[in-house]
C-alpha cells in the first residue's frame, strides 16, 4: 500500500467497521483530513472524491462485510495530488477496466467514469496473501 504513497508527505489512516454507517463517517473523515490539509470544501475535486470514496466503501460494505468486518481508508496528499485508498479482506477484485466501459454498469463504473473524466488514475492491487485487496484513487489538486 505504501507505493501509492510514495511522495506525498500527508498521510491519514482510518479503520472502520464494515457496516452502513462508515460511508458516512468516512465522508465526515476526509471532509476533516482535507480541510486540516488546507484544502478548501469547495475545491472542484473534493465533491468528486467524497462520490467515489462513497462508492467504494459502500462496496465494501455489501461485498465484502462477511470476510472483512473492518474497512480500512487510507488518505495521502500532496501538492497537487489527492490519493486515496479503500482495503478490505475480501479476495474479489474487481476489474476497473470492465467496468469503464460496461453500460449501466453501476457504482464502479461510476468511480472510474469520475477518476478518469479529472485525470486521475484507478487501481486494484491484491494483498501479499491474496486475501484481500485495496483500490487506489489519485487526483489532480
Amino acid at each position: 500500500m505504501v507505493a501509492q504513497q510514495e511522495g506525498l508527505p500527508n498521510r491519514h489512516v482510518l479503520t472502520v467497521p464494515a457496516m452502513g454507517s462508515a460511508v458516512r463517517l468516512t465522508r465526515e473523515t476526509t471532509e476533516q483530513v482535507l480541510a486540516g490539509w488546507g484544502i478548501n470544501r469547495n475545491h472542484p475535486t473534493v465533491d468528486p472524491a467524497l462520490l467515489i470514496l462513497g462508492e467504494l466503501v459502500t462496496n465494501s460494505v455489501r461485498h465484502a462485510a462477511a470476510l472483512s468486518p473492518n474497512i480500512t481508508v487510507i488518505y495521502a496528499v500532496g501538492p497537487d495530488t489527492f490519493a486515496f485508498a479503500v482495503h478490505d479482506r475480501h479476495p474479489y477484485q474487481p476489474a476497473l477496466c470492465a467496468a469503464a466501459t460496461a453500460a449501466g454498469g453501476g457504482g464502479l463504473a461510476t468511480v472510474v467514469e469520475l477518476t478518469l473524466g479529472l485525470g486521475g488514475t484507478a487501481v486494484v492491487r491484491a494483498d501479499t496473501d491474496g486475501r484481500g485487496k485495496t483500490i487506489w484513487i489519485t487526483l489532480p489538486l
